[in-house]
């Protein structure tokens, strides 16, 4: 069964080799929108200093420096494995250790506004990536959840917090589902964040994570809340990038 599937005890077929003329960088930014990656390379002094390959194509990863401290970014994929592959490869890249993951998740909450900054504590592990990098259980805990909140409080960024809901399959949101993981207080649903605290936690990473509300599940009918076109309040407002790189300087600044 998956749940067995976690071994510590045997190495790896394939390992990834370390550069080592990696760039050192305080943290690294990931984006799954293409829009984000447009409005970033366009506004910041981008530098390629390598790519993610996959068989459906290529992403580049870039280096910027911004208030003394020097960032890499990069666009990946959506789904857990496609988005745990950079990050198990960033020492082929970067010579880093902090990564700041956030983008765009359904809303189990009527109440939480599109928009709206929120912070997951935990995360149920309905993927199959996490369990070839943590023991079996239901949930997986955030670990720097309290970080992030922090870092909002100190800048007055209105955030909620509460459970996540990982799945790798969205067109499987079942109502009985919803129900279920809205009463173990999800408040969010997404495809990557549970794979991602696992694998980070098992390569001695930290990462440090926030969504951006948008669709809603907690109505009669499922709805994208937002008008065509629009990117403010969304995953491809480029605000929601300002608070990340806020977020990697504050936690490269500390320490952290």
């Amino acid at each position: 069964m998956i749940i067995d599937s976690y071994d510590e005890k045997s190495p790896a077929k394939i390992n990834v080799k370390k550069n080592e003329n990696a760039v050192p960088v305080d943290a690294v930014i990931y984006t799954f929108s293409h829009e984000i990656e447009s409005y970033v390379t366009e506004n910041y002094a981008c530098e390629k200093v390598g790519e993610y390959k996959m068989a459906s194509g290529s992403h580049p990863a870039y280096v910027f420096a911004h208030n003394g401290k020097k960032f890499g970014f990069y666009k990946t994929w959506v789904g857990a494995p496609a988005c745990v592959a950079p990050i198990e490869e960033a020492a082929s890249v970067f010579d880093a250790h902090r990564f700041i993951h956030f983008g765009g998740a359904g809303c189990l909450d009527k109440e939480i506004a599109r928009g709206k900054v929120m912070i997951p504590t935990e995360a149920y592990r309905d993927e199959g990536t996490s369990y070839h990098y943590a023991p079996a259980s239901d949930y997986i805990r955030i670990k720097n959840w309290e970080t992030v909140r922090d870092f909002m409080e100190e800048n007055k960024i209105p955030y909620v917090t509460g459970k996540t809901w990982t799945t790798d399959a969205f067109y499987r949101e079942t109502v009985n589902n919803f129900e279920k993981h809205k009463a173990e207080g999800c408040i969010s649903v997404e495809m990557e964040g549970s794979a991602v605290q696992a694998v980070c936690d098992f390569r001695g990473y930290e990462v440090y994570m926030f969504f951006t509300g948008g669709d809603l599940l907690d109505a009669p009918e499922w709805t994208m809340r937002k008008e065509k076109g629009q990117k403010k309040h969304t995953q491809h407002d480029p605000g929601h990038f300002a608070i990340a790189l806020a977020l990697a300087e504050y936690v490269s600044t500390r320490g952290r």
